[in-house]
This record gives structure tokens, C-alpha cells and sequence, in this order.
């Protein structure tokens, strides 16, 4: 131990923290990359999830058409659910629009508890 300096000993321990500083950044970087790939494996499945469930959708309107059909002619039936689902359409569109709306963007609780607040 009395060969080794100073110099030698803060020499090796800076190279050692800058190999430890390299290590954790590499098990991050790995670690990050595993967890985006989760992450891309859960939205393809909800996406795929959400097509399966609008092909059933599909399907279901379909019954609900034949099933109409047999009080009502078949392109009636059809024109029925047509425009229900139109309605139903509609009223999702205005009411996501009117949400999407600048003003209803503003975070007003924030913005009045930052106005609220003493200044020091």
C-alpha cells in the first residue's frame, strides 16, 4: 500500500466510477429498450383487440338488420339502423368536438391556484 500514490489511487477510482457511470448507462438504455417493446406489444394487441371488436360490431348490425327485416322490407331495415347509428355518430362527433375546444383546454384550477399564490 505505501508504493501506490495518491495520484494512482484517484487515477484508478475515477476510471472505476466512469466504468460504473457506462455500465448503468447501458443497463438503462437496455432496460428502456425492453420495456418500449412491451410497450409495442400492448398497442398491437389493443389494436388488434379494437379491429376484432369492430368486425364484430359489424357482424351484430348485420343480425340487427335481418332481424328487422322480417317486420320491415330489408332496405328499410337497413336504412333504420343506418340512421341510428348516423345519429348516434353525430352526437359522439359534436360532443368530442365541443371537448376539443381551446377554451376547454385551458387548465383553470391550475392557472387560478398559481394566481392564488403568495409570492415570497
Amino acid at each position: 500500500m505505501g508504493d501506490t500514490s495518491i495520484g494512482t489511487l484517484l487515477t484508478g477510482l475515477i476510471q472505476d466510477l466512469g466504468q460504473l457511470v457506462r455500465q448503468e448507462l447501458r443497463l438503462a438504455q437496455s432496460e428502456a429498450s425492453e420495456k418500449f417493446k412491451q410497450a409495442q406489444n400492448g398497442v398491437y394487441a389493443v389494436l388488434t383487440g379494437l379491429l376484432v371488436a369492430f368486425c364484430a360490431l359489424l357482424i351484430l348490425l348485420q343480425a340487427l338488420v335481418i332481424a328487422l327485416s322480417n317486420v320491415l322490407p330489408a332496405w328499410l331495415a337497413a336504412v333504420v339502423v343506418g340512421v341510428a347509428l348516423s345519429v348516434v355518430a353525430f352526437v359522439l362527433i359534436h360532443q368530442g368536438r365541443s371537448n376539443l375546444k381551446a377554451r376547454n383546454l385551458i387548465p383553470e384550477r391550475t392557472l387560478r391556484s398559481a394566481r392564488s399564490k403568495p409570492k415570497t
